[in-house]
Formats: structure tokens, sequence, C-alpha cells
């Protein structure tokens, strides 16, 4: 049975966050250099950037609060200000019926530049920022639901972090698609798994 709604991520699900991240993060990762605490793990750090909120990874890597405070101020007056390439695939989506929404986890200022940059802002009829201090994906999730009377069952959640999107989708009942672009995952950790949204289209029709 056809579905009728996708949710979609945007950080390594659209586009490759690799591709703008050694520019966009500059003064924060100069800041955690230059605090002299981290040195051994500021490669591990840098690389995960690219693919999780600054928060945790923060929390991962026990950075201090003050560390952490100047560069939560950095990041929410960032913004990017150069052209963002999408993901090659990524005009498959227009091919797919059915109502598209966007949503991701950061600061407000840096996601929606990064949305202006890969001008991709009309292809959405809803686009969500979450700031994870106050609201959380599931909480956006459950309110797409209620607000277009979609059953879970009606819905495919889309992204590339299996304990983000795709938990939290998990958590509701919607079924979840495991963007893995570059084979990190098992087919286990969502109801499928591609690295093509050309495959996006039978799922949606069919699943």
């Amino acid at each position: 049975m056809s579905k009728k709604a996708i949710i979609y991520d945007l950080d390594n699900t659209v586009y490759p966050a690799s591709s703008i991240g050694n520019k966009l993060f500059a003064p924060v990762f100069d800041l955690i250099t230059e605090s002299g605490q981290h040195n051994d793990t500021i490669d591990l750090i840098k690389q995960e950037m690219m693919r999780t909120p600054f928060r945790l990874v923060a929390q991962r890597h026990k950075l201090n609060d003050e560390l952490i405070a100047k560069a939560v101020a950095i990041q929410e007056e960032t913004e990017y200000d150069e052209a963002i390439n999408t993901f090659e695939d990524y005009p498959e989506i227009k091919s797919i019926p059915g109502e598209r929404f966007l949503v991701t986890t950061g600061f407000e200022k840096m996601q929606w530049s990064k949305i202006r940059q890969m001008g991709i802002e009309n292809d959405f009829k809803e686009i969500h920022v979450v700031n994870p201090v106050l609201t959380s994906k599931k909480e956006v999730f459950a309110g797409i639901l209620e607000r277009y009377n979609y059953k879970p069952e009606d819905v495919l959640v889309i992204g590339d972090d299996p304990e983000s999107e795709i938990k939290a989708a998990h958590e509701l009942g919607i079924d979840t698609v495991l963007y893995d672009k570059y084979g990190k995952f098992t087919t286990k950790e969502a109801t499928y798994h591609i690295n093509h949204f050309k495959d996006l289209r039978d799922i949606f029709l069919n699943g």
C-alpha cells in the first residue's frame, strides 16, 4: 500500500556534510585546538561533528562547560555563504508522489543557511530545524502525523543516523529507510536500507 508522505533528514541525506564541514566548523575546531584540552582527540572530534550534533560530540568527549558555551555561541551565529551541492541522486525524490517534509537537528541560522545555499526551500511542504534543548525529532514527527491526520503506516522517515531520526521514527511505529551512501551500516538498522534515492520510489509505492 502506497505511503502518503516522506520525512527527510538533511545532513548526510540530502548532501554530504563533509563537503562543507571543514569551512563551516573551522572557528569551533580552532577554539577546541587552542584550548589545548583535546589535542589527542581533535581529529576524532572533527570527524564526528560531520555526522553528529555538536552537543552530543561535546558530551562524548567531555568538553568542559566553558568550552561548550563558547562553541555553541559561535555556532548559533554561523551561516554558510557558498553554494552547496546536494548528492547526485537527490533529484530522484521529486519523482515520488506524496508530501515531503524536511526535519533536521542543529543551529537555526546554520541549518537554514545550508538549505538556502542548496536552493531546496520549495521542495518541502514543511521544514523544521530541531533545537535539541527545546524539543526532539520524535516530537516533530508526532506533530506532523497529528496535523495531517497521518497514521504511522502512512509515512516513511529517511535519514543516515540509526540513533537519531531512525530511532525516533521507530518509537512512533513509522517505517524507516536508512540512507547509507557509504555502506557504513547493516540492513538491520532500519525497515529498509538504500544507498541511492532511485530505490525510494518503489518503497514508497509498495512498502
